[in-house]
């Protein structure tokens, strides 16, 4: 399996478990025109999808076929610094005296992409600077908030670090 089939695969994986979806679940879905252990291969990289079956997985999931492949990387690139990923659930019940930056900014992004699932949004290291800038903190500080708030996954901090 090469590196690309691997991160092929994680981008599947992570568009179907963006919206809620086991393998078993896509299956049931697809009222079985996607199998679970096919999907489940694609995902792991130990099956090659073709591009026509691509496409209509792409489909099947409501998002455009870009979506699903990785970012082109130069081999041996540094391993990339995790996801900032905005938890949209639990940001709806933080008070609004604290979220409602917060939500206004996650709503302009999800306008602009087109979200695709409602539960969650990834953002990046800038958006994270802006909305620093909004909050008058640090990144780092405003990292520590959200977590605090379950906004946003401990592991983020390590996104923090690399800014």
């Amino acid at each position: 399996m090469n590196d690309y089939a691997k991160a092929l695969g994680a981008r599947l994986r992570a568009i179907r478990t963006q919206q809620g979806l086991s393998l078993h679940a896509v299956e049931e879905k697809s009222q079985g025109k996607w199998k679970a252990v096919v999907v489940g291969s694609y995902e792991r990289g130990d099956r090659a999808v073709t591009v026509q079956r691509l496409a209509e997985l792409a489909e099947f999931y409501g998002v455009p076929v870009a979506e699903l492949l990785p970012d082109a990387e130069p081999s041996g690139a540094a391993e990339p610094p995790p996801r900032l990923v905005i938890d949209l659930e639990r940001l709806a019940v933080v008070p609004p005296e604290k979220s409602r930056p917060l939500a206004r900014y996650a709503r302009t992004i999800q306008a602009q992409r087109g979200d695709y699932n409602g539960r969650v949004l990834s953002i990046r290291q800038d958006d994270l600077r802006s909305l620093a800038v909004i909050y008058d903190a640090s990144p780092s500080s405003l990292t520590e908030e959200l977590i605090s708030w379950g906004v946003l996954n401990p592991e983020a901090r390590r996104a923090v670090d690399s800014l």
